[in-house]
């Protein structure tokens, strides 16, 4: 089911399916910020990932000397949310473990996604509960897309990130047949605080940061004055993707872990990245999405 928050200006509307953001609007002039799911490009729109990130190797991870079973990103964005609460301003969506859950992952918990609408945007919120008698490992993540570009009479390359920082930084590289991580890195920024778009960046798959200084980041274009900023302070990781083959969007992806290594054969407890919740314990994390 599709909830709509608005005020006098944002309007936003979410899906218990996925419990995913569908629209991101400025009322005043109806410019749709968020990806509009043509599944021609790509069918989500802001997917939330969970109990992993990206790939474990050949779909299979361990956990106490068991093999399991999970697809790309787990299995949040494919479960239907029950709504548990809202008001004029916020909503909450919860995914409950159950039996079907517990045999690709075999940890009771609970997750919740919620908006809260802002001024100016959304704040998107993340909490994890460990309702099992035992240590819980996960990683989680965002995955939101934006149209890019906004209007018809322009392009992709007109467009540019910016932070809000000055970056000296290198991305983890992944293999391009595999999407799994080769431990590779390459030098991508020298001081510099703008990424200008060009589908090249793309050929490799998403760049990948896990080393930056700054906590947002900015989408603007030299056509137009409209720009989408996302603080993502302390996630530790910042992805960039759209399809390299082209596409009329672009994800920025706030994470807590990562994709497997491309030899990694270790207990998913070990797995670079993971986050750890010891019984009844509760992890939360939260970006926002500022329009102007």
């Amino acid at each position: 089911m599709i909830y709509t928050l608005e005020n006098e200006k944002i309007k936003i509307t979410a899906n218990t399916y996925g419990g995913e953001l569908n629209n991101l609007i400025t009322k005043k002039d109806s410019v749709e910020f968020l990806w509009n799911g043509d599944e021609a490009y790509w069918k989500y729109h802001s997917p939330i990932l969970f109990p992993i990130v990206g790939k474990v190797l050949d779909g299979k991870y361990i956990v106490d000397g068991k093999e399991y079973n999970l697809p790309q990103h787990g299995l949040a964005r494919v479960r239907e949310f029950n709504m548990i609460e809202k008001t004029e301003n916020r909503i909450v969506f919860e995914l409950l473990w159950n039996e079907d859950t517990l045999k690709l992952y075999p940890y009771k918990f609970s997750l919740r996604l919620s908006y809260d609408l802002l001024e100016d945007g959304v704040k998107v919120g993340y909490e994890v509960k460990n309702l099992d008698n035992k240590d819980m490992y996960f990683s989680i993540g965002g995955h939101p897309a934006f149209m890019c570009p906004l209007f018809e009479n322009e392009k992709f390359e007109d467009y540019y990130f910016e932070f809000d920082q000055k970056e000296t930084a290198e991305v983890m590289l992944t293999d391009i047949n595999t999407g799994y991580f080769t431990r590779e890195r390459k030098e991508f920024l020298n001081n510099q605080n703008k990424i200008k778009l060009d589908l090249k960046l793309f050929e490799y798959d998403a760049l990948i940061f896990d080393s930056l200084k700054s906590n947002s980041i900015t989408l603007k274009s030299d056509k137009n004055n409209k720009s989408i900023t996302m603080d993502f302070t302390n996630f530790p990781y910042l992805a960039l993707w759209t399809k390299a083959t082209g596409a009329p969007f672009i994800c920025i992806e706030p994470w807590y872990g990562h994709g497997d290594f491309f030899d990694f054969k270790g207990d998913f407890k070990d797995k670079e990245g993971n986050q750890m919740l010891k019984s009844n314990e509760i992890f939360t994390a939260s970006y926002s999405l500022h329009l102007k």
